[in-house]
């Protein structure tokens, strides 16, 4: 007896198998290695049931690759919105503040990986090839937008093609944003630190989700409404512990410019060593400023960022104590992740709580 062989592939044409390959509920079939079936059938079989056997093999396989043929046809693709309101959304997030709210909007409609995780910095991100194959399994993909992510626009630009893709930042009022004179024509992508500035990139993803998932809308409306009473409450909190400083002790020095907004928000003065991207080095002259600056207003803590190297820090403070005076590093704050996943620094709103108790109690010294 002649022995035949069934090569299945991927459609993807990534990977390949050589059994059945699996792919969206059905099985697909690349080639199919029978020379003849009529020679096949007509071959003498030692019995009746091996003859019986080759048959009920060749019905199953016409049968599976016409239940390929009808989920592509037009009628099998009209069945497509109830599938996708079965299984959970698989959806790709750039940073941890946007993966935050995608999760506490769409609950357990979603299945959200964020590509960068504590400590990361978005600035000088670059894509890996896991990360890429991440996004084309994806149903969806939230990114910021803003130049955050610089070295990855291209990729986005990609995958939009073929799945939704939304820059959560883009659409936000160009006048609320801050624009920074090292960057001309573009605008600061720190929004997360003014809450009531991300409440608007927050409801941009619950308008998304909602168009995504028509038949959950009223799901994902409701959880949206919870996430933003959260965001209120934490916006409060923020203006009472800084209303314990006195207006010229609000002086924030971090490691680059990341709390513009932050500042504006809640009436503090802002600077950083580098730019509003890490990608700017600071020189000495920058240095030697920022430590005359320091010691001229008596400033009693600077502060490291837990996405950013702390030599930074630590080099200024040794120029401050160069110049006769003493600066201590008052902790750590996030600034362009989040903490680690399961602690309170790992969420949007004990990250937030975290960065202004940090900053009030270093403050007071």
């Amino acid at each position: 007896f002649e022995v035949f062989y069934i090569r299945t592939y991927l459609f993807s044409g990534i990977e390949k198998k050589n059994d059945f390959s699996y792919n969206d509920g059905c099985i697909y079939f690349h080639a199919v290695m029978i020379n003849d079936y009529s020679d096949i059938l007509g071959k003498v079989c030692k019995t009746r049931r091996e003859l019986m056997k080759k048959i009920w093999i060749l019905i199953m396989i016409l049968g599976m690759l016409f239940a390929c043929t009808k989920q592509d046809s037009p009628e099998g693709k009209q069945k497509a919105p109830a599938a996708k309101a079965e299984k959970k959304i698989q959806i790709v997030a750039t940073i941890g503040m946007i993966a935050d709210a995608v999760k506490g909007i769409g609950g357990d409609r979603v299945q959200v990986t964020a590509l960068m995780g504590p400590g990361i910095d978005p600035h000088l991100y670059k894509a890996s090839a896991g990360d890429v194959r991440r996004m084309t399994k994806a149903d969806m993909i939230f990114y910021c937008g803003l130049h955050l992510e610089g070295k990855m626009t291209e990729v986005f630009e990609q995958m939009s093609r073929n799945r939704k893709t939304v820059a959560v930042a883009e659409q936000i009022d160009k006048s609320l944003l801050l624009s920074h004179e090292d960057y001309k024509g573009l605008h600061d992508p720190h929004i997360w630190f003014d809450v009531k500035l991300w409440t608007k990139a927050v409801e941009r993803i619950g308008q998304e989700l909602a168009d995504f998932d028509k038949p959950n809308a009223a799901m994902y409306k409701s959880n949206l409404t919870k996430y933003i009473e959260d965001m209120k409450q934490l916006d409060q909190y923020i203006r009472s512990k800084a209303s314990e400083l006195a207006p010229e002790k609000r002086v924030l020095i971090t490691a680059h410019d990341a709390f513009k907004y932050f500042g504006k928000a809640y009436g503090f003065d802002v600077r950083g060593i580098q730019g509003i991207s890490t990608t700017a080095e600071a020189g000495t002259a920058d240095v030697d400023r920022l430590a005359e600056f320091i010691k001229a207003r008596q400033i009693p803590a600077i502060f490291v960022e837990t996405s950013v190297p702390q030599r930074y820090v630590e080099a200024l403070q040794s120029a401050v104590k160069a110049k006769g005076f003493e600066v201590s590093i008052g902790g750590h704050l996030f600034s362009d992740s989040m903490g680690d996943a399961g602690t309170k620094q790992g969420t949007y709103l004990g990250m937030l709580r975290h960065n202004i108790d940090t900053i009030v109690n270093g403050l007071k010294k």
